[in-house]
C-alpha cells in the first residue's frame, strides 16, 4: 500500500472518529438520551466522508455521492417505515420482520437510481 494512500486512511480515521465522536456527546446532551445513536452513526461518517472526497476529488464527484446518499436514506426511510408499522401493527418476531423486510430497500433503493441517479 502507498504511503498516499495510508495517509488517506489514517486521515479518514483520525477525522471520522473526531466528527463521531463530536456527535456523540452533543446527542448526550440533548433530551431524550437515545437521541445520541442518531448523531454519532452513518450521518457524521457521510459528512466527514463529503469533505475528504471534496478535497480530493472536486465538487461535481461529491454531487454525484450526495445524491447517491440520499437515495441510499430514502430507501433506508422507506425499509424503517415499513419494519416499524409490521412490528407495531403484527407484533411478529423483530429478526424475522427485519430480514423478511430488506427486499424494500433494495426496490426503493433501485427505484431512486433508475429515476433519479441514473
Amino acid at each position: 500500500m502507498g504511503s498516499a494512500i495510508l495517509m488517506d486512511l489514517v486521515f479518514r480515521f483520525l477525522i471520522g472518529g473526531s466528527v463521531v465522536s463530536l456527535f456523540s456527546l452533543w446527542g448526550d446532551v440533548l433530551k431524550p438520551k437515545s437521541l445520541g445513536g442518531v448523531f454519532a452513526g452513518a450521518p457524521t461518517v457521510a459528512l466527514a466522508t463529503i469533505v475528504l472526497t471534496a478535497n480530493k476529488s472536486g465538487a461535481n464527484y461529491v454531487a454525484i455521492e450526495g445524491r447517491s446518499m440520499m437515495g441510499g436514506a430514502l430507501a433506508f426511510f422507506a425499509y424503517a417505515c415499513v419494519v416499524s408499522f409490521i412490528l407495531m401493527r403484527f407484533r411478529p418476531s423483530t429478526l424475522k420482520c427485519a430480514s423478511l423486510a430488506i427486499p424494500v430497500w433494495g426496490i426503493v433503493a433501485f427505484a431512486a437510481w433508475a429515476i433519479w441517479l441514473r
